[in-house]
Formats: structure tokens, sequence, C-alpha cells
């Protein structure tokens, strides 16, 4: 029997289509273009360190923690960049960013730049460098001239990737609150002889003056990215040709054949007319599961798609087994014929009701049309 399972359909369609009003605007963030700051980067960590991933990588930490944002898996990133020959000057480009941006799949991608990196007043090192690691560890990057700030400067754009067009424009700098001789002194953490490897998103790292100044500067670039959020067209998934017929009278015809064909079922014991109701019932049924899943999974959002798809074959398919025990159980105490009818109209009138829900209204096209959720 699939009378209970049949009774979970409609309830757990209307709570897995529930508007997502506070859906965040899917972002992808590329790497900042450091090339302004190259020399003085390496005279300050005394070895090449590639600070366009860092503070990138620090910006997404901050995102991510905000409620405006999702922002796009790094891996999942550098899989198409390097399937696409995105190269380090792409970085900097709308136009190519945008076209990134596409194929990522998500609203907007956020390109920018490192315009200052290191002493607030350009003071240089003498005899920068370190034995084995050991001076960009500790910050032993040579002889500074004086006392001074660190500073950091970075500009950010947030790019429509239809369009290339720039939704905003961000400009922000940092300054630590102390001065020092070394700016990435006491603790600073990686590196070693050859590549310097920093993490920006690490306790150590914003502990020293060159990392108060990238974390009040990457502050700052969220702050102006989130308000900049209202800018993004949301990208919509074209629902209409996949569930236009699932969003109309037709689910609405087929849930309700599908419970009065069932109580048909209970009412007759006459192979002859027994037969035809339990083919009007299972071709109803089928056709009412069919347009529910279409629907539920046309309305999910991409990143949630596949976990929505899981809880509704577990919630809806696994359970079927289990409730059909109960089923058996209660056909044994009430009777086959009294449980199949009872169980339909029960079936048939759960569909009526969920016509005054306001999910449900929007499902059959009662309500205005509705939008799928950002992809």
């Amino acid at each position: 029997m699939r009378a209970f399972h049949s009774l979970l359909i409609p309830l757990a369609a209307l709570l897995v289509l529930a508007p997502a009003q506070a859906q965040k605007k899917r972002v992808a963030v590329l790497d900042f273009e450091y090339a302004a700051v190259h020399d003085s980067a390496s005279a300050l960590f005394g070895t090449r360190v590639d600070v366009g991933k860092g503070i990138r990588d620090l910006l997404v930490e901050k995102l991510v923690q905000g409620n405006v944002y999702s922002v796009i898996d790094r891996s999942a990133m550098d899989k198409i960049l390097t399937e696409q020959n995105f190269s380090n000057s792409d970085r900097v480009n709308p136009a190519s960013a945008a076209k990134l941006g596409q194929v990522l799949g998500v609203d907007a991608i956020i390109i920018g730049s490192i315009t200052q990196f290191g002493r607030d007043d350009q003071s240089t090192t003498i005899g920068g460098g370190g034995f084995g690691g050991f001076g960009s560890k500790l910050g032993l990057g040579g002889i500074k001239k004086r006392n001074a700030k660190a500073a950091v400067g970075i500009t950010a754009r947030l790019i429509d990737i239809n369009t290339a067009e720039i939704l905003a424009a961000t400009t922000a700098k940092g300054e630590s609150k102390r001065e020092g001789t070394s700016l990435v002194g006491a603790g600073a953490g990686g590196g070693s002889g050859g590549a310097g490897v920093y993490d920006f998103t690490s306790s150590n790292f914003g502990e020293t003056l060159i990392g108060e100044a990238t974390h009040e500067a990457v502050n700052g670039l969220k702050g102006q990215l989130e308000q900049g959020s209202n800018n993004i067209v949301t990208r919509k998934i074209a629902v209409e040709g996949l569930v236009a017929d699932a969003s109309g009278n037709t689910l609405i015809l087929t849930g309700l054949v599908s419970g009065l064909g069932q109580s048909l079922l209970g009412l007759t014991s006459i192979v002859y007319l027994a037969f035809p109701a339990a083919m009007l019932m299972g071709g109803a049924q089928a056709a009412f599961m069919t347009m529910t899943q279409t629907v539920t999974q046309a309305s999910a959002a991409d990143e949630f798609r596949g976990r929505v798809a899981s809880i509704n074959t577990v919630a809806l398919g696994g359970m079927m087994a289990i409730l059909n025990l109960v089923n058996g159980s209660l056909a044994d105490r009430l009777g086959a014929h009294t449980l199949l009818f009872w169980e339909g109209l029960i079936f048939a009138g759960i569909v009526l009701l969920s016509l005054f829900a306001v999910t449900g209204r929007r499902v059959y096209g009662r309500m205005p049309a509705m939008e799928a959720q950002p992809a």
C-alpha cells in the first residue's frame, strides 16, 4: 500500500518549497593583482609571497562570516581557472572575469588590486632576508631606518557576470595602531629560505603590524562590497518550461485523482471495477510524484539541490516501507477497503487544503509566478 506515503507528498513539497527570501548572493573572489607592491612585499617578508592570494583568502573568510554573500569554494574555482587557461593578467580584466563568472554559475565576481603594502613612510629595509626561513618566521627582515606603522591599500570591483558592468568600485586602506622596526615581527609564521607561504587568515599574522593593517583594509573592503550587493541582479533559473504543467491545474488534478481513485478502489470489490480504479490511482500518483519532484528540484538553489534531492528521496521513498507496516496493521484492524477509502479522502483533502497555503498558491499559479531562488 502507498496510502501513508501519499499523504507525505504534498506536505513535504510545501515544506521544501517554502520561500527563501534571505538567500545570499553567490559570488566568486579572484586572487588580487599585486604587481605594484611585489618588490615591497618581497622585501618585507624576506622572500617572494603571493600577497594577492593572501588578501583574497582573508576577504573570503570575512565575507563568509557575513550574511550577504555565499562564496564559491576555492578548489572548484581553481579547477575552472585551469580549464579556462585564466592568466594572472585576467585578474583585473572585467570582461574576462565576467566570462569566468558565467562558467562558475555565480551572480557576480569580485576582482581587485593591492596598491600599498608595507611601511606608511615607504622606508626601505637594509639587509632583508633570513636564514632558512628564520628571518621570515620571526620577522627579522633586516634593519629598518626608523619606527613606522604598517599601511595596506586595496581596491576591488564587483562585476556583473552578464554585462561585465562594474556594480561597485571600492577602495580601502588600513593602518596598524602600533609602530615598530619590523612589520612582520614575532610570530608572523610561514616562509622558508626559498618561497614564502603565509597564512593571512591566521591569528599569528593578525598580531603583526602588517597583519593589523591588512585586517583593517579588508574589513573596510568587506563593508563596501556588502553595500554594493544591492546592485547585483540575481541570476534566476528559468523553470517555467520545466514545471509549466506542475505549477498549475494539472498538479492539483493529479493529486485529487490520486486520492479519489484510491477511495474508489476501497469502495469496490468487483474486479472489473477495481482494476481501472487501481490504474487510475497509480497513474495519477506517479504523475503527481514526478511533478512534485520536478517543482522541488527546480525551486532549490544550485548549492542546495543535491541535498534537497537526498532529503526528498529519503523522506518520501525511504519511509514508504516503514509506513506500509503501519498500513498493514491498520488494514488488519479496520479492513483494507475502509483504510483505502478514508486515506484516499484524507489525501485529496490535504491537496485541497494546500490551496490555502501561500506556498501552495504560488506553486499552483494562484498567486504571481514563483521565481526560482539564486543559482
